[in-house]
């Protein structure tokens, strides 16, 4: 049974977008991932198909309607429909790449695309929404961080990347950045490959990737050599 992503947005037209391209665009074309859209607007209210209104309490922008997005929720992910429900916003968990092989290795997802200043809090309870953030910036809306969690999990559905194994080795994977990695000429612009690369030494290699590794990771990122904080019931993702 192929991965199924629906997304619910208002801008539809913005996909498949650079999923329709390299290992995403032929798993799609294989059929080993499904990716569909749903107009937001389409459960819009009144002639105008309005599906925001002014905030409660008052305040700038406009903010997207609990009742239009729980008529497009239930349409999308009727009753029965096992997947996790995501809302792309700024102030969600941090997409790991733990979490991205749990939607990997299920059905597929619902993915809630915001705009303008978020979403009535309320359908994010009612509808059970799990809010995801690509990182601490802001968007315009949560299209492109849709984009960015589909490739990362559309790579690693079986069969896309081909070789199995690339995407064991790889940064996140064990907690450590990836090492540098080489290859032909063996000399550019008076650089060299290190030797132990050409070595022949297996052994040898995997300690040198391994300790290069771990330089990285505490150079840029030593937040990730902390142990995980969990709290009552956690998971890491």
């Amino acid at each position: 049974m192929p991965f199924r992503a629906t997304i619910l947005t208002l801008y539809p037209e913005m996909f498949p977008g650079p999923l329709g391209i390299s290992l995403a665009g032929r798993a799609l074309e294989r059929g080993e991932a499904i990716v569909e859209t749903r107009q937001i607007r389409d459960f819009g209210r009144g002639r105008h198909r309005a599906v925001d209104d002014t905030p409660a309490g008052g305040g700038a922008g406009m903010v997207l309607r609990a009742d239009v997005l729980a008529d497009a929720i239930d349409a999308a992910s009727p009753d029965g429909d096992t997947r996790p429900r995501l809302l792309m916003s700024p102030r969600g968990r941090p997409l790991s790449q733990n979490f991205v092989r749990e939607l990997a290795a299920g059905e597929g997802a619902l993915i809630v695309c915001g705009r303008f200043e978020g979403v009535d809090e309320r359908i994010i309870e009612a509808r059970g929404l799990t809010e995801i953030s690509i990182g601490d910036y802001v968007l315009s809306g949560g299209e492109i961080a849709a984009m960015v969690l589909l490739d990362a999990v559309i790579r690693l559905l079986p069969g896309v990347m081909g070789n199995d194994q690339s995407g064991v080795h790889e940064s996140f994977e064990t907690r450590l950045l990836e090492h540098p990695h080489y290859t032909r000429p063996a000399e550019w612009e008076g650089r060299t490959i290190p030797e132990v690369l050409t070595s022949g030494n297996h052994g040898a290699v995997e300690r040198w990737r391994r300790a290069e590794a771990e330089r990285l990771t505490l150079e840029r990122r030593p937040d990730l050599l902390a142990p995980p904080v969990r709290g009552p019931g956690a998971s890491d993702r």
